[in-house]
């Protein structure tokens, strides 16, 4: 039987999050107005930060930091997944970094909550500008390694005939699937960079927030423990929606239904979580809220 000549797969064509038409217009609206909200309200931190000399701290530094990869991982692939709502697109491979990034500066925000309110009288020590240094540097290299792995084992795949990508941006369960050759060692080495990345960070953060809980509650003042239990359960809550979302999505075997269920998950994490995190960890903050309200009353002069 002769063999069949099936030509290399270059480009990859994605289906959307959705095909019910009834569902186009709400999603592309809803979609918009959350990246809207999170750009606004990103790019307003960033600028306020840099404005104002007495927010150059190290809490601001982290926070610049991840307003920074929030800013630029929403926009590598929402604006493509609204366009795809009312025309279908190629779209490349480049959100990995991103989000790596988000796990470890989340990590490091707990560990400096965490100084901050159990240690403060070691904070200066525990927290100096090298070991922030230091934490910002190791952040950057845990994300290029991780990427950098999960990259190298996409490019030794070979992709033929079929290129209709099963979701809104080329998310690697969804790529795994076209592949025609095995694809073990993906899977594999997806398992050990999302285990390291999502579990390890996620158990610090938890972790850290216990010992900041335990803290607060033992405050003799009611309506100070009060606030500071409020703020902690909201960065609970917002790092559970982006650790549980991601860990949902990548620790499980590839299946087609996982795709399925992974395209909701990965709303969470792409376009809720960069949409809530200026909001629970900066507008909350007193010294954020003098700044806008100083650079407000200024412009408004």
């Amino acid at each position: 039987m002769p063999m069949k000549n099936d030509s290399s797969v270059t480009e990859f064509i994605l289906k959307g999050l959705t095909g019910q038409p009834e569902l186009q217009l709400p999603l592309f609206f809803l979609l918009l107005v959350n990246y809207v909200v999170t750009m606004m309200r990103t790019l307003s931190l960033i600028n306020l930060i840099c404005l104002n000399s007495h927010l150059h701290t190290l809490l601001y530094f982290f926070l610049f930091n991840l307003s920074f990869i929030d800013l630029y991982y929403s926009s590598v692939f929402t604006p493509k997944m609204l366009i795809n709502f009312i025309s279908k697109n190629i779209i490349s491979y480049f959100f990995l970094f991103f989000i790596i990034f988000e796990c470890y500066a989340l990590t490091s925000m707990a560990y400096d909550c965490y100084v901050a309110i159990c240690n403060p009288l070691l904070y200066n020590i525990a927290m100096s500008p090298k070991v922030c240094f230091n934490l910002i540097f190791g952040s950057y290299l845990m994300t290029f390694s991780g990427a950098m792995a999960q990259t190298g084992c996409i490019l030794r795949l070979i992709f033929c005939d079929a290129n209709t990508v099963n979701h809104y941006f080329c998310d690697i369960l969804p790529l795994l699937q076209l592949s025609r050759t095995s694809t073990y060692v993906n899977e594999l080495v997806l398992f050990i960079v999302g285990g390291i990345n999502i579990i390890f960070p996620s158990l610090t953060i938890f972790i850290s927030y216990g010992f900041i809980l335990s803290s607060t509650l033992r405050i003799n003042s009611t309506e100070g423990g009060s606030k500071a239990f409020s703020t902690c359960s909201s960065y609970i809550i917002t790092v559970s929606l982006f650790f549980g979302s991601g860990a949902f999505t990548y620790l499980k075997p590839s299946s087609a239904g996982s795709v399925v269920e992974g395209k909701i998950y990965t709303v969470f994490y792409t376009n809720v979580v960069p949409m809530m995190n200026p909001l629970i960890y900066c507008l909350r903050n007193k010294d954020i809220k003098l700044s806008l309200m100083k650079n407000t009353l200024s412009l408004c002069r």
